[in-house]
């Protein structure tokens, strides 16, 4: 699969190493949705949509409810990061090194911090007792946001990050679009989610990774003491095109003699 910047769109930075043009901007979106999610968390702490929830519930049921779960194991912490450190891998092969490491650090910066979320909203999982088809093993841990869908809408947009300006890019975006349904439609109908935890990790996932390929991508990995990652001087992401003026063409060279000059 050829990856590389069409040559009939721009030559600036391509893909993940395309600059952002307003970092203060991007970080206060971050910071904005952070502190709205939190609040939104503590208010839905009561389970509001519990019942949107047993319905859901209610189509774990057959070749669905297997399908459903096994997604669930799927995407649990251990075989996404697995999954994660695979899909830099192959970039790396396909592109470079620095693109695989890009993209696997944007889709940390975007996932991880979620638990902060989690720990501070601190909200109950739907209870298995109340639903028609209870998920087992019981998840203790907090609910919102969901870091299933966190993970999956990150990695999602850390891959279009990759292959924008590309003509791969409205294909990622489309598939991307409906795997992140399905894995939704997934955690709903297993119910070890509320819906509001689904949708709130998708908008935490949207509104943040942009700020996380910017600290990651624009800020920290220039200044990584590993050639391979921070060279910029041997790396064509990062250096801006040379350009000489005609007066600079047209002036004449001087030398300089190393002979001792006569008194």
């Amino acid at each position: 699969m050829n990856i590389q910047p069409d040559a009939n769109l721009s030559a600036s930075s391509p893909g993940i190493f395309r600059r952002a043009g307003h970092p203060a901007w991007l970080l206060g979106v971050a910071a904005a949705v952070f502190v709205l999610l939190v609040v939104t968390g503590i208010a839905l702490r009561p389970g509001q949509d519990l019942g949107l929830a047993r319905a859901l519930n209610g189509l774990h049921t057959g070749a669905l409810g297997v399908v459903t779960s096994a997604t669930y194991n799927v995407l649990e912490p251990l075989p996404s990061v697995v999954l994660t450190v695979a899909l830099a891998a192959l970039i790396w092969i396909v592109r470079d090194l620095r693109t695989g490491a890009a993209f696997a650090g944007v889709v940390a910066l975007t996932w991880i911090p979620a638990e902060v979320i989690k720990l501070i909203v601190h909200r109950g999982r739907p209870d298995v007792l109340l639903m028609p088809y209870p998920f087992l093993p019981v998840q203790t841990d907090p609910s919102f946001p969901s870091g299933h869908t966190a993970f999956i809408v990150a990695l999602v947009v850390a891959f279009a990050f990759v292959v924008q300006r590309t003509r791969w890019y409205s294909i990622v975006v489309a598939v991307g679009t409906v795997l992140i349904g399905l894995v939704a439609l997934a955690l709903a109908v297993d119910a070890v989610h509320y819906p509001t935890d689904i949708a709130a990790s998708v908008v935490w996932s949207l509104a943040v990774a942009p700020a996380a390929r910017l600290v990651w991508v624009d800020w920290v990995m220039p200044r990584v003491p590993v050639p391979a990652l921070s060279d910029a001087a041997s790396s064509s992401h990062y250096v801006a095109p040379k350009t000489t003026t005609g007066a600079q063409d047209d002036a004449p060279a001087t030398t300089t003699s190393s002979e001792p000059t006569e008194d």
